[in-house]
């Protein structure tokens, strides 16, 4: 019984200790940089609401939902657009560095 009892007693604490510790909260995407389809190059909501979702950590914006289609085939020859507007708008020069 004394067994019993100490078992019971060790799996109530390891059950708290799990519902104690949320799950962490997912990251959120890097914004997306443009305010045109990363496929087409058309305005966003020039042809209905634009499809938004999460690519490895990217935001990534489309002018519809058919564009998906032509991001799959190659999704490196539209992330590299995402890469340049990235490195185009980070700082450089003395301030970029932190200060000591």
């Amino acid at each position: 019984m004394r067994t019993l009892t100490s078992l019971l007693t060790l799996i109530a604490f390891v059950l708290s200790a799990y519902a104690a510790d949320p799950a962490p909260a997912k990251p959120k995407p890097k914004p997306y940089p443009f305010q045109t389809c990363l496929v087409t190059d058309e305005k966003l909501g020039g042809m209905g609401k634009e499809y938004v979702f999460t690519y490895e950590g990217r935001e990534i914006k489309f002018c519809c939902k058919g564009c998906m289609k032509d991001f799959k085939k190659d999704p490196a020859k539209y992330l590299k657009k995402l890469d340049a507007a990235e490195k185009a708008d980070a700082p450089t020069g003395p301030a970029a560095k932190p200060s000591e």
